[in-house]
């Protein structure tokens, strides 16, 4: 929305085909160049030389693989083989969200598959290793899944008074929630159940 004190404020919606993330060190840098705009006005060029250099940034996926293997371990850590069976399992997720996601329609078609090829490949090797929880294993690669900041930027905005766009995202966080569960509860009744 763009407020002028000559015309009425301007409204554009679009809808966004492509799954939004929160890089937060982007959106730093986007928010200081438009500062140094406020302050200093540069010419057009030099304008969209600035905002492509800061665009055409990456976060690293090792970084991403990185935290997804730690918070996966963290909730399944009390037992240590649990812990890395968790990790390996965040590693298989983070290849599907790279090189997965971007075959499947949406958010919810890929978190069905995810959810149920994490939990049936979780259930095999529990199923060879003895010394393995799989109930535990199952909690840490959920945690992965689960759309928290979704749901807490819904909440957010429904508090802010943006009624209609928290709405959204609160359906599609719980959407995407259920969407989870029957994924992992197809693959515990494929697998013939959870064997702790």
């Amino acid at each position: 929305t763009l407020t002028m004190p000559s015309l009425p404020p301007q409204t554009e919606t679009r809808r966004l085909r492509h799954a939004a993330s929160n890089d937060l060190l982007t959106l730093e840098k986007l928010n200081a160049l438009s500062r140094r705009i406020c302050t200093a006005p540069p010419s057009i060029e030099e304008f969209q030389h600035q905002l492509n250099a800061i665009l055409a940034q990456h976060p690293d996926p090792r970084l991403h693989l990185a935290g997804s293997v730690l918070a996966a371990s963290s909730f399944a850590i009390f037992f240590l083989w649990d812990g890395l069976l968790a990790g390996g399992i965040a590693v298989l997720i983070c290849w599907m969200e790279r090189y997965l996601s971007p075959f499947c329609m949406n958010g919810v078609e890929f978190q069905f598959i995810a959810s149920f090829l994490s939990g049936v490949s979780t259930l095999l090797l529990c199923r060879f290793g003895m010394q393995f929880h799989a109930d535990k294993v199952l909690i840490g690669i959920i945690m992965l899944l689960i759309p928290g900041i979704m749901l807490t930027n819904s909440i957010r905005d429904i508090l802010l008074g943006d009624i209609i766009s928290g709405s959204l995202r609160l359906v599609e966080a719980i959407l995407m929630a259920a969407t989870l569960a029957l994924g992992m509860m197809a693959a515990i009744w494929l697998m013939g159940g959870i064997s702790a």
